[in-house]
Formats: C-alpha cells, sequence, structure tokens
C-alpha cells in the first residue's frame, strides 16, 4: 500500500489530467446553441407571404386514401412525385386497400411500379407493410409516429407525411427540398435531416406550422431551385439571408393559381 501511495504522489497530476480530458471530452460534445439570423417578426413575415401565395397548399402525391398515401410516399423515396403518380394512378384504381394489395401480389405490383426507381425493393415494402397493417393494426393505418415507423419502408419523413396529410397533424417531413432550402436559407442550418426537422419547428411560428411543410416544398420546387435559385421570383427576397442570394427585391405577393397535383417536378 505504501508503494501505491507513494507511487500515487509522484504523480500528482494523474487526476487532474483524466479530470481534464473528461471535461475536454464533454465541451466537444455539446454543440454550440443555434442562434437563427432571422428576427421573430422576420418569420412571422416570410410564413406570412407563404400564406397569402399560396392559403392552402398541397401534397403533390396523388392517393385516395390514407393507405394509399402511404404506399406513394414510400415509393417517392429516390423518385419524382410525378413519376410516383404515373405509376400509381393504375396501381391505386385496382389496390387501394392492404387486402386488395396483397391480393394483387408482389410480382404484380413490381409491374405496376417498374418506372420508378428501387422498384424491387419497394414491391417487398409494399406487400409487408400491407401485411403488417392487416396483422397488427386491423387493416387501418395507425396515427402515431411510432406506430407507423414500425411499417416497412416508412421512415420518419415518410411518418410525418401521412400524419400531416392524412391525419391533420401539425409536422414537418424534411425532405430534400426542405433540406435543401432550411441550409441555403439559413432557416435552420443541420447536418442531418432531424436535426433540420429540430430546428425548423423551434423557429416556424406555431400559426403557420401546420402548411409549412407544403410551403417550404414548394417554394424549393418552383422558386429557389436546387441548381440555381430564381431569386427575382421570390416573394422573401428582401429577408433572405442566403449568401446564394442574388436579388433584393421581392416579388409581387399574390395569390398563386391553385395548385395542379402532378405538376412537373
Amino acid at each position: 500500500m505504501g508503494l501505491e501511495y507513494r507511487s500515487f504522489m509522484a504523480n500528482p497530476k494523474t487526476k487532474s489530467s483524466a479530470q481534464t480530458v473528461k471535461k475536454s471530452n464533454a465541451a466537444a460534445s455539446r454543440k454550440p446553441a443555434f442562434k437563427s439570423p432571422y428576427s421573430k417578426a422576420d418569420l412571422d413575415e416570410i410564413f406570412r407571404r407563404f400564406s397569402i401565395q399560396r392559403p392552402e397548399p398541397k401534397g403533390e402525391l396523388e392517393h385516395v386514401n390514407p393507405f394509399t398515401l402511404v404506399v406513394a410516399v414510400a415509393l417517392s423515396a429516390q423518385a419524382t412525385d410525378v413519376g410516383v403518380n404515373k405509376a400509381t394512378r393504375a396501381l391505386f384504381a385496382v389496390a387501394d386497400t392492404p387486402q386488395k394489395m396483397l391480393d394483387l401480389g408482389e410480382d404484380r405490383i413490381r409491374d405496376y411500379i417498374k418506372t420508378i426507381g428501387l422498384y424491387r425493393n419497394k414491391a417487398k415494402n409494399v406487400v409487408a407493410l400491407s401485411e403488417k397493417l392487416i396483422r397488427d393494426f386491423d387493416g387501418e393505418v395507425p396515427q402515431t409516429r411510432e406506430e407507423l415507423m414500425t411499417l416497412p419502408g416508412v421512415g420518419r419523413k415518410t411518418a410525418n407525411v401521412v400524419l400531416s396529410m392524412a391525419f391533420g397533424q401539425a409536422t414537418l417531413a424534411v425532405d430534400t427540398h426542405i433540406f435543401r432550402i432550411a441550409n441555403r436559407l439559413l432557416l435552420a442550418p443541420g447536418k442531418t435531416p432531424d436535426e433540420v426537422e429540430q430546428r425548423l419547428m423551434k423557429v416556424i411560428p406555431d400559426k403557420y406550422l401546420y402548411h409549412a411543410h407544403h410551403w417550404l416544398i414548394l417554394h424549393g420546387r418552383y422558386v429557389c431551385k436546387a441548381r440555381k435559385p430564381e431569386c427575382e421570383r421570390c416573394v422573401i427576397a428582401d429577408l433572405c439571408r442566403s449568401p446564394e442570394k442574388t436579388w433584393d427585391i421581392p416579388a409581387p405577393l399574390v395569390e398563386l393559381p391553385p395548385q395542379l397535383v402532378g405538376a412537373a417536378d
């Protein structure tokens, strides 16, 4: 024991070094709090303008009920809404319930959706999620995110879309458009969709949250485009904090014509 004691005393920095490492690791794991470049007034004005431009925005995936919406959103991964709509019109005409989808069978489902990317794996998922809906949910689409995410091929984004579009819940599904917009505009920058979602939920005014998902998607799809943003057509050009911005004068704030579901992506 004496030797151990003398050894410890000969290295008095042992404990303090360990504590220093622990503290530095803890500090490294803590991310600095996100500070938005937009004031609350700015954020309110941004979404107020979106609300005037599109009072009732709609998702552009065609569906006839919650089940077909789940299928359509699951099929839309790495595919355009236009492409999914072309494939599912005929599919949903013959199979708009889990049981009808099972009766159709994987091979025939695959024939309907073969123009969609990853169609083989997606056909398997459609069969598997139909089986699970019948087995665990009496053929009904569940209305919680946790339950939806137990369905094969359904992740957080798909679950959020279904909760919003089918059940009227204020959720925010971060797809490629929203992820890009949130980062480009410095609205809610993040390295992952989950991080962007968390930050958007904090900065979007509550009264605009329900439609925010569609407003941001449509803004990214038709104005703040991936290759080159069309800033001269943007109704928030004066408020935008994007370093890529090329125009400071907002476009006229007028209500747009009714959406054509299935319009070009």
